[in-house]
């Protein structure tokens, strides 16, 4: 007996997580490249830089602009305060107070503009570094060192980046398949257990599917043309695997359950169906039909036919005669031939 789990494959492709186009977002003269094309880079590193000098003079201005703005402003303030004190012992008219309270709020909206001006010439100078929005992979650089970048016009395309860790795999499901899984989240949520859904994938020359993960996103109806949902897992990528790869997909659609299995080898076909070679109490080889399952692995599970006691022939099976008496010798997997003349048998 083994522990098994139903499970549905399918095919599908690798996608990043997330793709950024990386464009310049102020005109001028690009200055460093500061990645190697198709390096793994960090959030945050600098990837181009671009002439910064009349930005920093732009940031200037505008710092001079603010203190101007500050010193109309205190002037303001000081005038309005001495032609209230005159006007209230009537020696200047109401009029000069009138003027001044104009002078202070019109110089309060100039340092208001101004500082606002001081934010822009930031953001201006720190667009001059290009840098990575996430960890990820870039791609090769579009624009060489000594181009005039981020013109007005269509945006120039620097690079794009790609996150690949975690890793998303889209593929289709049909509608059985749906309904299956459906059934079998359904019945996790009813037990109050977790009602996530495992999937695994592997490389096309990979052999089983040994990169884990879960599926996170399902489409919102079923295609009517073709009745298949769109679905996607996302899986923890520390290999670097490639987007854009074909992968075959493993979900599981079922609880783990112990069911009987014996080595995909030592089933045999007929024209009366599926059947193995098993040897009696007797040591005699008898033919015994079976009924199986899905196959998990290098094995397959027997619905009916077999008893866990039942010795199972799985090697030399081309000296093993239904009727004829052999020396079995009990194998724990299945193997290679062995070497003495008798076939090996194990039991399930």
């Amino acid at each position: 007996m083994q522990a098994v789990t139903k499970s549905m494959e399918f095919t599908g492709n690798t996608a990043a997580v997330d793709a950024v186009t990386l464009v310049a977002r102020v005109e001028g003269y690009l200055e460093g490249i500061h990645f190697i094309d198709g390096a793994l880079v960090k959030n945050g590193d600098l990837l181009f830089s671009i002439q910064k000098d009349q930005y920093v003079a732009q940031l200037e201005q505008a710092v001079a602009q603010v203190a101007a703005a500050k010193a109309a402003v205190f002037h303001a303030e000081t005038e309005l305060k001495r032609y209230r004190e005159l006007a209230s012992e009537a020696s200047a008219p109401e009029t000069q107070v009138d003027r001044w309270q104009f002078e202070k709020d019109s110089s309060l909206a100039s340092m208001h503009a101004a500082e606002a001006q001081v934010v822009l010439a930031k953001l201006n100078v720190s667009y001059t570094r290009v840098t990575a929005p996430f960890d990820g992979r870039m791609s090769r650089h579009m624009i060489d060192v000594g181009n005039l970048v981020g013109g007005t016009g269509q945006p120039q395309t620097l690079a794009t980046i790609d996150r690949i860790d975690p890793l998303y795999v889209y593929f289709t499901i049909d509608e059985r398949d749906l309904l299956r899984i459906k059934a079998q989240r359904d019945r996790d949520r009813l037990a109050g257990t977790s009602d996530v859904i495992p999937a695994r994938f592997g490389l096309m020359e990979e052999k089983g599917f040994p990169h884990e993960g879960r599926l996170d996103y399902a489409s919102l109806s079923v295609a009517p043309r073709t009745g298949t949902l769109a679905v996607r897992g996302i899986f923890p990528n520390p290999e670097g695997i490639f987007p854009g790869l074909f992968v075959r997909v493993q979900v599981s659609a079922d609880t783990s359950r112990q069911a009987l299995v014996i080595p995909a080898d030592a089933l045999a076909f007929d024209q009366q169906g599926e059947y193995v070679l098993v040897v009696g109490q007797d040591d005699v080889v008898a033919r015994r039909a079976i009924e199986t399952g899905e196959q998990v692995g290098e094995q397959i599970v027997v619905t009916s036919g077999l008893e866990q006691s039942d010795r199972v022939v799985v090697a030399g099976l081309q000296r093993a005669i239904p009727g004829r008496k052999v020396t079995p010798q009990t194998a724990l997997a299945p193997a290679a031939e062995p070497p003495a003349s008798a076939p090996a048998a194990a039991p399930h």
